[in-house]
């Protein structure tokens, strides 16, 4: 009887320092996933998206469970031009922590650029209403560019101008409200407010670009040229730089 009670107390402490060993095995696992996760978000920074992805991928093999982790799949997928790959990864965040709201703005940023227009709104909205989240002003904005693409200004502007009640130096809403001024023809706002975000933002060259649009929508084309040669100057070698240029020769061979 003396053995049986010796034998059960030793396997119930082997299987103790075996659950042990394995719950240090696996939390030493999470840490080494937490670096590797962190190092892929200094080049995801640094807009080395292929470098960020060996890291997220190594680090999933690691600990698949971490939602900040599947929150920077779904980025890096999304600089790649992996859509539908970027919605399943932000899903998954949510799935493992629904109050994670910076994945549910992500998410609708996903279905934005899948021109999923009415599943991107209504990702925003709930990023927007949760009181957890400190940035609403962000999907707030979101709204408003959705509602631009679609054309429907008022909307567009009404939700523009409330995230800029959230951060009334949001450079993003005001960057979105100045073309909306400029799409309904109110071009005097628009130049108001576009020199409102390159005061605060003057190495922006799409605000810059957009600036040059406004003057030459007002006839002051001299200040159009100056803008659309900074946005240029500002993001050299890119399609921006290139649409910017065209339109500053296109005004100079007028002239």
């Amino acid at each position: 009887m003396r053995k049986k009670w010796i034998w059960a107390v030793g396997c119930v402490l082997l299987a103790c320092v075996l659950v042990a060993c394995t719950t240090k095995n696996m939390e030493k696992q999470k840490q080494i996933a937490e670096k590797t996760r962190l190092l892929g978000e200094a080049y995801l920074a640094e807009q080395r998206n292929q470098d960020a992805l060996r890291e997220f991928l190594k680090a999933e093999e690691l600990y698949p469970d971490d939602y900040l982790l599947h929150d920077d799949l779904g980025r890096v997928y999304l600089a790649l031009g992996e859509h539908q790959l970027a919605i399943k990864h932000f899903k998954k965040a949510l799935q493992i922590n629904p109050d994670y709201t910076p994945a549910r703005n992500n998410l609708g940023n996903a279905y934005a650029v899948t021109k999923d227009w009415d599943k991107a709104i209504e990702q925003y909205e709930i990023a927007a209403s949760s009181l957890l989240y400190a940035t609403p002003h962000y999907p707030l904005a979101n709204i408003g560019f959705v509602y631009y693409q679609q054309e429907k200004y008022d909307l567009a502007k009404q939700y523009y101008r409330k995230s800029l009640k959230v951060k009334r130096d949001y450079v993003g809403a005001m960057h979105g409200l100045g073309r909306t001024y400029m799409a309904t023809g109110r071009v005097a706002d628009a130049i108001e407010i576009l020199q409102k975000a390159i005061e605060l933002a003057p190495e922006s060259a799409f605000v810059n670009f957009d600036m040059g649009n406004a003057y030459r929508m007002n006839r002051e084309y001299q200040k159009a040229v100056t803008f659309y040669k900074k946005a240029a100057e500002l993001q050299p070698d890119s399609e921006l730089a290139d649409r910017a240029l065209e339109e500053s020769r296109k005004i100079e061979n007028l002239q």
